[in-house]
């Protein structure tokens, strides 16, 4: 069984891409636009083991408000957050939480993912 990633992220093309990376990696990859969508996933999809989000999108909270919802909801979830806009502060992330800013290198991307998943 593969392993699951949530991909939240509202621009449709940057969503595709990140898809796309998280399929050739070997991974499931699971689509949400927001976070209400993302939250939605983990709450009924089982065995969900990685959330890679976007910081600024619309809805009830940015990536950053998701990222440590997840860390105190389902701590064992690992967390990659992206951003092509801001670069946040370390004591931003939440703990074992990794940042990329977009554009993000794609060989890098993937090897976080399977480290991630190990």
């Amino acid at each position: 069984m593969k392993t699951k990633v949530v991909v939240v992220e509202d621009e449709p093309l940057l969503l595709m891409m990140a898809v796309e990376i998280v399929e050739e990696a070997g991974f499931e990859a699971l689509e949400a636009r927001d976070a209400d969508e993302a939250l939605l996933l983990l709450e009924t999809v089982p065995g969900i083991r990685i959330l890679l989000t976007d910081i600024d999108m619309p809805g009830s909270m940015d990536g950053l408000k998701l990222a440590r919802a997840v860390r105190d909801r389902w701590p064992p979830v690992e967390i990659i957050v992206v951003s092509g806009m801001k670069q946040p502060d370390a004591d931003e992330l939440p703990e074992r939480g990794i940042f990329f800013a977009k554009p993000y290198d794609v060989g890098k991307l993937s090897d976080a993912l399977v480290r991630m998943a190990a």
